[in-house]
């Protein structure tokens, strides 16, 4: 239940933002903020969640998580103006961040067996994709009442996940927990939100600003500091030595490449829909039914094949088809036919429902046990900074070319947003090959290997 709502909540608000920009009078950069506020906080302390709830008791963080989480929904549902809004998201954001890393620890120390462990793992991100994927039909249902509708059906979730994790869930604590990094994560938070502030700000602002130029600086230098920090470090925020296994660099990769065409594939149709095409929330929702109806079949059986076969066919198949879904929308237009919408919506469906499961199983292949959930947690916060990455730059580079209303210009606005999506789902499927060769799992097995006598030496 922490995974339906965390992952939802990433999504069904974008069914909820025409609302909100009509109601609160906000911008398309604060909309693009309503969304990334969320996903930025989420990705950026997502380490620290982990780190937290080995050293103070899974359960406890966990619950603690769940009640601020459910908290924040209720503020959310109350808000004011955008900015209170933008605010309340933040701490969404930061309540998220106690609930993945958690679960995941639970399913690695649960099932020892790999294959079992890989069908685990496969069904978690088959969960998380799922969530994403009918955040959207849910949130039109709901925004038919108000747009505060779609953060209050958080709070009996919540309380109900509460109520079973205090009767099922039992204290644990790591036998070595990680020393806090409060250096780190102050970068990773910098390198982040100054990134994405750019990025979102930009067409606005001008590229040339000497505010987003200041911005783009400091992401840079935040990133190197970081970098550098990291390495000098026995208990790193960011382990770097796991980036010497292929498999788990290109999960990383993949992991933003595919939640960035995610979220940049949801927020354009979220605008398209009702903005120039002049649907109601319910039914933009329920032209999305395609997406999510393909991603909840094919979720399952891309965790199956991942757990008897490995990796590479779900990767491989799931980036050529977000790449055709994206290409089909190439050319899209006011008068685009319903019926090739929902085709090129059941395409992309069918590549995100494939390749998000893998991507855990990718990133943990090889790993000692006592840091597959790092390893995890790092694959989870690739998926929250793509998304992030998704609602910014394909929103700016969408919305760049509009001088005027949404409803006349975005649809041949997007055309190259959709190139560029079709891209990431390129990158994808030849990533998915480099990750699943020999020579890839052998470097795996060396940085196991590694990680293994690290503590030993120490």
């Amino acid at each position: 239940m922490s995974l339906l709502i965390v992952g939802m909540d990433v999504t069904i608000v974008n069914v909820a933002l025409p609302s909100i920009r009509r109601d609160l009078g906000a911008s398309v950069s604060e909309l693009q903020w309503t969304t990334a506020a969320y996903t930025v906080v989420l990705g950026s302390l997502l380490m620290l969640g982990g780190s937290m709830a080995d050293r103070l008791g899974r359960a406890r963080v966990f619950k603690f998580g769940l009640a601020l989480f459910t908290a924040a929904s209720l503020a959310c549902s109350l808000a004011p103006g955008v900015g209170w809004l933008i605010a309340f998201r933040v701490l969404q954001g930061a309540a998220g961040a106690m609930l993945n890393p958690v679960a995941m620890s639970i399913i690695r120390n649960t099932f020892e067996d790999p294959r079992e462990r890989a069908q685990a793992i496969g069904i978690w991100g088959a969960v998380v994709g799922i969530s994403m994927a009918l955040g959207p039909i849910l949130g039109g249902l709901l925004v038919g009442l108000s747009w505060r509708a779609v953060f209050l059906v958080n709070i009996p979730i919540g309380l109900a996940a509460i109520a079973l994790t205090a009767r099922f869930v039992p204290e644990s604590r790591a036998p070595r927990p990680r020393r806090p990094d409060p250096v780190g994560q102050i970068l990773v938070i910098l390198t982040l939100a100054s990134l994405t502030s750019a990025i979102i700000e930009g067409p606005r602002l001008g590229w040339d600003s000497p505010w987003i130029l200041a911005l783009a600086i400091t992401a840079g230098v935040s990133l190197v500091l970081l970098v550098r920090y990291e390495l000098r470090r026995v208990d790193p925020l960011i382990e770097p030595r796991f980036f010497a296994s292929r498999p788990f660099s290109a999960a990383a990769i993949i992991a933003v490449a595919a939640f960035a065409a995610f979220g940049g594939f949801l927020f354009l149709n979220t605008l398209y829909l009702q903005e120039v095409r002049d649907l109601s929330p319910l039914s933009a929702g329920l032209c999305t039914l395609p997406l999510a109806a393909m991603t909840v079949v094919v979720s399952p059986i891309a965790g199956r094949v991942v757990g008897t076969r490995g990796v590479r066919g779900p990767l491989v198949v799931g980036g050529l088809a977000v790449s055709v879904g994206s290409l089909m929308l190439v050319s899209l237009s006011a008068g685009t036919s319903l019926a090739w919408l929902l085709a090129a919506y059941s395409v992309f469906g069918l590549g995100f429902g494939a390749v998000n499961p893998p991507i855990t199983n990718a990133a943990v292949s090889g790993m000692p046990a006592s840091q597959a959930g790092v390893a995890a947690a790092v694959a989870t916060t690739s998926r929250q900074i793509g998304l992030t990455l998704g609602v910014a730059v394909v929103g700016a580079v969408a919305t760049a070319q509009v001088g005027g209303s949404l409803h006349d210009q975005l649809a041949t606005a997007s055309h190259t947003a959709w190139w560029l999506i079709a891209a990431l789902g390129a990158g994808i499927a030849v990533l998915g090959l480099a990750a699943s060769t020999g020579a890839a799992r052998a470097s795996a097995e060396r940085t196991a290997a590694r990680l293994q006598e690290a503590p030993q030496a120490a």
